[in-house]
This record gives C-alpha cells, sequence and structure tokens, in this order.
C-alpha cells in the first residue's frame, strides 16, 4: 500500500454550477449532493486503506489552497500543488507524477478528477486495487472506462479492442463525443466505453510517456526535481508552469501512445457536468423531486432539483423541470432544459 498514489486534479473553477458553485467555491469544495462531506473529501475517503492520506496529492490553483486546508486539515502543505495558472490535464499530472517520481520511484498512481460522482464505493474500491496491481507489473497505461447505460452525447467514448487478461482490454481508439446516432452505434457494438478520465499508471510509466510524447512538459518538470520538496519549488512552479502546453493528457499522451489499456467498469460513475446531471443521481421523492433544504415545501411540482440552505423557508407551486437553487446572494429559477445558458445568466448578475 506504501507505493500507491492518487493525483487529484482540483483546479476547476464549476461555472455550470452557479450560482452555488462560484470561482472563489467551485464545485469540488461543495457538498452539492446533500450528504454532508464535499465532492473533494469523498474522493479520498473512497480510497481510505488504498492510498495512505500522506500518498494524496492534490492539484489545485493557488486561491484554493486555504479551502483545502479547511476541508483536509490532514493533507500537508508538501502535498497541495499549486498551478499559477491553468494549463490543461497533461501539464497538471506532469508535475504531480515527477514530484511523486523524486520521492519513490516504484509509486503506483491513480489520477482522479475531484468533482466526480461514485455511488458504489465498493466496486471503485475492488476495481482501482485490480487496476493497481495490474500497472505495477505492466509497462501500461490504463484508463476506466463505463459501461454505457444510454446512448450519450456528452461525453467521450474509448473503443476495446483484444481482452489481454480477464478484466482489461488494449484500446483501439478514443472518440470524441458523438452524435446521437453514432452514440446508439457505440451502444450497440457493445465495446465502446464511456470515458471516465480516471487514469492508472506506475510512476516509470507515465514519466516514460511524457518524455515520449510531450519533450517539452518533460523538461520543465525534469529540470525542477531538484526543487520539489524544498523552499523553491513554489517559485520554479511559478515561474516555468506557464511555460507549458496547454494540452490534455488525453490528446497529448493517451491517443498517441501504444501501450495504452482500458478497464471496463460499472460503479455508479457521473461526472455531475450538469444540474440535470446532479438530479439523475440525487435522491427524488414521488414526484420526482429532488429536494436539499429543510424548510422547502412543494405543491403540484415535478421533476424539479431544488438546493437552498437550510432553515430557508421556500414554497413553489406548479413548477416542473426546473432547478431552483439559492447560494451567494442569488437565486436563481431556470427550466433544465435551458441550463446551458447558466453561464449567460452568471454574466448579467
Amino acid at each position: 500500500m506504501n507505493n500507491n498514489y492518487l493525483i487529484i486534479m482540483a483546479g476547476g473553477i464549476g461555472s455550470r454550477f452557479w450560482p452555488m458553485s462560484t470561482p472563489e467555491t467551485p464545485k469540488q469544495f461543495l457538498d452539492i449532493l446533500g450528504t454532508g462531506q464535499t465532492m473533494i473529501q469523498q474522493t479520498i475517503k473512497r480510497l481510505d486503506g488504498i492510498v495512505p492520506i500522506e500518498n494524496v496529492y492534490i492539484v489545485t490553483g493557488k486561491r484554493y489552497k486555504a479551502l483545502i486546508n479547511e476541508q483536509l486539515p490532514e493533507v500537508k502543505d508538501e502535498q497541495i500543488l499549486m498551478e499559477p495558472c491553468m494549463r490543461n490535464t497533461a501539464p497538471c499530472i506532469a508535475y504531480a507524477a515527477y514530484k511523486i517520481n523524486k520521492r519513490n520511484p516504484d509509486a503506483n498512481i491513480v489520477v482522479a478528477p475531484s468533482d466526480h460522482l461514485i455511488t458504489n464505493d465498493v466496486e471503485y474500491r475492488r476495481i482501482i486495487t485490480e487496476g493497481l496491481d495490474f500497472v505495477a507489473s505492466n509497462d501500461v497505461l490504463l484508463t476506466l472506462g463505463i459501461h454505457p447505460h444510454r446512448p450519450e452525447t456528452g461525453y467521450g467514448y474509448i473503443q476495446a479492442g483484444e481482452l489481454v487478461n480477464n478484466a482489461t482490454n488494449k484500446v483501439v481508439a478514443f472518440k470524441e463525443k458523438p452524435n446521437l446516432k453514432t452514440a446508439e452505434k457505440y451502444l450497440a457494438e457493445g465495446n465502446y466505453f464511456w470515458n471516465a478520465g480516471i487514469f492508472l499508471w506506475s510512476a516509470r510509466s507515465i514519466v516514460k510517456a511524457f518524455e515520449s510524447y510531450l519533450p517539452k512538459v518533460a523538461e520543465i518538470f525534469r529540470s525542477g526535481e531538484t526543487t520539489y520538496y524544498t523552499q523553491e519549488e513554489q517559485a520554479f512552479i511559478d515561474e516555468q508552469f506557464p511555460m507549458c502546453e496547454n494540452i490534455s493528457v488525453d490528446y497529448g499522451i493517451m491517443e498517441r501512445a501504444d501501450n495504452i489499456y482500458v478497464m471496463p467498469a460499472d460503479f455508479g460513475w457521473s461526472d455531475l457536468g450538469t444540474w440535470g446531471s446532479l438530479w439523475e443521481k440525487r435522491e427524488r421523492d414521488e414526484q420526482g423531486n429532488s429536494v436539499v433544504g429543510d424548510a422547502v415545501k412543494t405543491y403540484d411540482c415535478e421533476d424539479n432539483i431544488i438546493t437552498v440552505p437550510n432553515g430557508r423557508k421556500v414554497v413553489l407551486q406548479g413548477l416542473k423541470d426546473c432547478i431552483v437553487t439559492e447560494a451567494n446572494g442569488v437565486f436563481m429559477v431556470c427550466q433544465k432544459s435551458d441550463e446551458q445558458r447558466i453561464k449567460e445568466f452568471q454574466k448579467e448578475s
């Protein structure tokens, strides 16, 4: 277990969940499910007993360090990797991977977003344990592919090829978000999986991949190895991180390397990218309303997602398929079908 590490990507600003999520407090630092734990707290807790807390590394923006200190006091400052600017997932992962590799070249690493929902923790832990065993003994880059339950057009897909053991397939190709007809075809063929953006690999394998496929990014973080875990680290990162190419690990490495594998999984995953996806995953009453807020009364309401502070008295009548939320001085009622306009509402508020 001491060789198991977790990289949590926690730099997003969560703009689609405004007004509850703001650039100051994005959704990974919120309890948007009403469970009593924030999304990032749940992300760490899921792997308790598989990854020691001292092996958790959180890559985030400088503005969120105080939130992490508050919500995760058990995480030391050296485990909080602060990006001076956003440069997509490849530089984010490279920074953490090179830092981990300096401390433990035998490390096996899970990379996970900080704001995704997983409802079956037992199955998730089983898959992660099996995946860590696979990457520990093979020079591979492994991604988790979620069994598709519908012809979803909002996710990228992974095309799986030959089975290499009882649980893992060689990846044939990564596919962009499809139109409905193509998504239906993927579903019918049975060897396509949703791309969850959860990765597993050894430190050696991912460092080698950066050296091969993103050599300029690799050069930057390799040159900083003498500063990692010292007082000079942040100054180096502040100077050099903005020089990194703005590129995702999917484009930069996963779509180019020849040692890519997928482990199909089904553990109640959602990226919670929209209010609609949150409504689908939260508990709902007989009328389809999902309510967080202990003083909410509904009459003749159907299929709404309602999130207001406890103690806030709200009476709703006749609403259907709406988002109702109050946070940060804003009360918003919006049709779920129009939630793509939320960024527009935010700009005008």
